[in-house]
């Protein structure tokens, strides 16, 4: 039954915030957040919250979103919060953090998004990780929901705690409010992989909307889009791209908390297909991967959903996998999804979020690339058969982005040489936060960001072979993790996040690759043989012998957004706190 504000015509879900809005649209085209709200919050969009199935818990209009962030404004104020103060808010997806997060920036107070406990392994090691970026950002006040705030005050030790029901209580203040600076910082934002120690990307008004902008213009925003996201709001994908973008274009969003969608992925796909509008959503290569292994065999996947009108199907945060993004099109054609509609993107905190969008209707095109050139050789340099990998087009620069290939010399690469590459524009971050030293190892004088990523440009479109710090290198040459992660994930029982690939220094001192798997085999004479089946599968395909230890399903660590890490992985197996599993020789 639609509500009062609601007409059929609105192509919005029963009791949803509208999708179709007399207000005309702007694309972002505006100076400062607190500007793009105040806009938005004259029309009846606004965000959509669901529960674990995706049933509508509560429509939020930006009318009502900005009226409880100028309240919160007010309320920071009174709390003694003085403009370039920072205020920690762990990013629950819900109305409370969205009123906090803009109550901040109308302030003149800069938000810090930080991760829930659930993103890691237990207790006390997310603990420990909210006591490194509080030390690192030196927030006046850390915000949590009620359920967390004995965690958070032990991880803050000296900052005052509040959770959202208590900030109610805080008196408002009668002072006005400072007028926001466009070249001002709007938030900070941590990377997803922040461990021991983090950088806070700080992001300023006028570099946010511009990026946001040209997110609008490279998706082709219609009236008809709504955004669908269960992406974390701690992440630049989730904070960017799902909440402040559709904000700044004035669209409708459908959120799903992230813990829900972990637990039951296909209520995305639900959502979407209950949108009788358009639909806007981005996933990293995972979501996609879990959606598609989620569908029983005994069901049709167009017996439950429609996925005809998702127009834009994105995908970034991580390496793009052709090979998923086939088994998804494979899993849901029948439903009505087009592979069309995929949106192969690169991106980075540092670049605020977007670098390069695929064109709307593109789809997911690659190219064969010969793995000898993609670890610095020379095409058919070597003797043996040739290998080749295919990499996906991320494709063009968006508006008011610059992008350069870069080689060892720090000359510019012609098209298809594979280099490092570097982007700069409007967007690029100001710096990180109390960190010069990192900022000027990155991000050049005339405004050069070195993004770490190895790839290569062709006709226009981006290429991302790998990032440079994951590259193993033994005796010389040059080989990249997702390789041979990938040539293991081909024997039967393995999937994506199951290994993972790095460098570790052998008895003698010489560099040796080290290979993490999931085993979930129980026999000791079974392990042995697995072992054994996928040392020879990684020799097989790369060339080279690695040590392989089996450990316990679940063991290889995460980023806060999903993301396997590789460095943490590495790590933990080092100091001894990953245990393989003892097979004898």
């Amino acid at each position: 039954m639609l509500d009062s504000n609601s007409t059929s015509a609105d192509l919005a879900p029963p009791g949803a915030t509208a999708t179709l809005d007399d207000q005309p649209r702007r694309i972002a085209d505006f100076d400062t957040l607190p500007e793009a709200l105040d806009y938005a919050a004259l029309g009846r969009r606004g965000m959509n919250f669901h529960d674990a199935r995706g049933n509508l818990e509560r429509a939020y209009p930006y009318s009502q979103l900005r009226e409880d962030a100028l309240a919160n404004a007010r309320r920071f104020i009174g709390l003694g919060l003085a403009p370039g103060d920072r205020i920690a808010l762990v990013a629950e997806t819900g109305p409370e953090f969205a009123a906090a997060f803009f109550g901040a920036v109308y302030a003149g107070v800069w938000p810090v998004p930080l991760p829930l406990p659930t993103s890691f392994g237990g207790r006390h090691a997310y603990v420990d990780q909210l006591k490194v970026q509080l030390c690192s950002c030196d927030p006046s006040l850390l915000l949590v929901p009620p359920e967390f705030a004995e965690m958070a005050a032990e991880a803050a030790v000296e900052i005052p705690v509040r959770d959202w029901d208590s900030l109610a209580l805080v008196e408002e203040s009668d002072s006005s409010l400072p007028k926001a600076d466009p070249d001002a910082i709007a938030y900070l934002q941590y990377s997803s992989g922040s461990t021991r120690f983090p950088h806070g990307v700080a992001v300023s008004h006028r570099g946010l909307l511009e990026n946001l902008r040209s997110h609008g213009i490279g998706v082709g925003l219609r009236d008809t889009d709504r955004c669908v996201s269960w992406l974390p709001w701690y992440h630049d994908m989730g904070l960017v791209g799902c909440m402040l973008s559709p904000l700044a274009l004035q669209a409708s969003s459908d959120y799903l908390r992230t813990e829900d969608f972990a637990r039951r992925p296909l209520a995305w796909l639900d959502l979407i297909s209950r949108n009788p509008g358009t639909s806007v959503s981005y996933s990293p290569t995972f979501g996609y991967d879990i959606c598609a292994r989620r569908m029983s065999s005994q069901t049709r996947a167009e017996d439950r959903f429609d996925l005809s009108r998702w127009r834009i199907a994105g995908n970034g945060a991580d390496m793009i996998r052709p090979d998923v993004m086939q088994a998804f099109v494979d899993a849901f054609a029948q439903a009505g999804f087009n592979a069309s509609a995929f949106c192969p993107s690169y991106g980075l905190a540092e670049a605020t979020l977007a670098v390069s969008l695929m064109p709307p209707g593109e789809g997911i095109r690659v190219e064969l690339v010969e793995e000898n050139k993609l670890s610095g050789g020379e095409p058919g340099e070597d003797e043996g058969p040739r290998r080749y990998r295919a990499i996906v087009n991320c494709g063009k620069p968006v508006l008011g982005m610059e992008v350069e290939v870069r080689g060892e010399d720090g000359s510019s690469l012609p098209d298809r040489g594979i280099g490092r590459i570097y982007v700069r524009g409007g967007a690029v971050m100001v710096g990180y936060f109390r960190d010069e030293e990192s900022t000027s190892a990155c991000l050049s004088p005339d405004g050069w960001l070195d993004t770490g990523d190895m790839g290569y440009l062709s006709g226009g479109y981006i290429f991302i072979v790998g990032r440079a710090k994951d590259m193993i290198i033994i005796n010389g040459r040059n080989y990249w993790p997702q390789d041979i992660e990938w040539a293991v994930e081909q024997l039967p029982g393995f999937k994506s996040g199951d290994i993972a690939a790095f460098a570790i220094t052998g008895p003698s001192g010489e560099e040796t690759p080290a290979v993490l798997v999931h085993c979930r085999v129980s026999d000791p004479k079974e392990r042995g043989r697995l072992r054994d089946d996928i040392r020879a599968r990684v020799h097989a395909i790369t060339g080279i012998t690695a040590v392989i230890e089996l450990v316990p399903p679940r063991t290889l660590p995460r980023t806060s957004s999903g993301k396997l890490s590789r460095t943490k992985a590495r790590s933990l197996y080092l100091s001894g706190e990953i245990q393989p599993y003892d097979i004898a020789a």
